[in-house]
């Protein structure tokens, strides 16, 4: 067991893969910053992909303040290849991966992950990823609520885990002792999205297992708007396809339901111009579709407010669309020769 007296407490490597995130990168540096461990044992590196706007300014101005905050530069701009930066810089017994735009409730995330990964003995911690912050207008509530439904992510995901649990790493391992990166290698830079998964199905693989505890939980600020949340998703489908090439074990069913449908909704459509048994078809899969995005968002709505009704059903589709043509446009480029390529 890891005793809180400083002395006891292992070295802690945070990476920051960062670009463009002005707006809420000091106030993720300063809550690292406070937390309660260790001046000598923590360092922070941010890894900054080029940023078009003042983030490195704000991040060389609390560094100049502060020697435990290092900021190192990715020419590549992917966030892949900040990750793999940041694993090979990193100095820490334990590194552990934040993202730019994140809230912390608390100043013992750190102690908290020294502490479980000792007392569980594991050498990987999955961490929630709500994406309940204070400061959520009124969208970013929405898309929480449906982010975080059955219906919103993906049937084996456990970034929404509430309860403490061993767990596969795959959807949500983000703290690591030093030496796993040594086992199975660093981040996959071929990856624009998804690589923290990949690497994650490596960890798994190599026999790792990961405890997962509201005690590391972080929030993350959801997208303002149904275009912003298009993108991310997006690029969440480009980056299943990609894995479901490199890992083909990957390819769950969970993964084949958003691009199947839209597949299958833009076949029908097409069709139901040229028969009447198939416009008929089209008929009946939209309307299970709509029903069914409908029925979750009154659940939904019954429980949070009604007034999240409307926005919610478009949430759900975008979602669904995004995931679906990202996974699709990645395929059309594959076969086109234009994707990466993997051995």
């Amino acid at each position: 067991m890891t005793s809180d007296r400083p002395s006891s407490l292992p070295t802690i490597s945070v990476i920051l893969p960062i670009r463009n995130e002005e707006r809420f990168i000091g106030q993720t540096l300063n809550y690292l910053l406070s937390q309660d461990y260790p001046i000598d044992k923590l360092e922070i590196i941010v890894v900054d992909g080029e940023s078009t706007d003042e983030t490195v300014a704000v991040v060389k101005k609390i560094a100049a303040s502060d020697s435990r905050v290092r900021l190192i530069n990715n020419p590549r701009k992917l966030s892949s290849a900040a990750r793999a930066i940041g694993a090979s810089s990193a100095t820490g017994d334990i590194v552990t991966f934040i993202d730019g735009h994140t809230f912390i409730d608390n100043d013992q995330l750190l102690k908290n992950t020294a502490r479980l990964m000792s007392e569980k003995d594991v050498s990987v911690l999955s961490r929630p990823q709500f994406l309940d912050t204070p400061e959520n207008n009124f969208m970013q509530r929405a898309i929480s609520l449906a982010r975080k439904s059955p219906l919103g992510h993906g049937l084996d995901s456990t970034i929404y885990m509430a309860e403490e649990a061993f767990v596969d790493p795959s959807s949500s391992g983000a703290s690591y002792r030093k030496e796993v990166f040594g086992q199975v290698g660093n981040f996959d830079e071929r990856f624009d999205a998804c690589e923290d998964v990949e690497f994650n199905y490596r960890v798994a693989k190599a026999g790792y297992r990961s405890f997962t505890s509201s005690l590391l939980a972080v929030y993350y600020y959801p997208r303002e708007s149904l275009g912003g949340l298009f993108r991310q998703l997006k690029r969440y489908g480009v980056g299943r396809f990609r894995l479901a090439r490199k890992h083909p074990a990957t390819l769950s069913l969970g993964t084949l339901i958003p691009p199947a449908f839209v597949v299958g909704i833009v076949g029908l459509a097409v069709g139901a111009f040229l028969s009447s048994v198939v416009a008929l078809l089209f008929a009946v899969a939209a309307g299970i579709y709509l029903g069914a995005t409908i029925m979750v968002s009154v659940l939904i709505a019954s429980r949070h407010g009604f007034g999240y009704f409307l926005s919610l059903p478009p949430i759900f589709w975008t979602i669904h669309w995004a995931l679906g043509w990202g996974f699709l446009a990645e395929l059309g480029r594959t076969c086109l020769g234009r994707g990466p390529k993997f051995d």
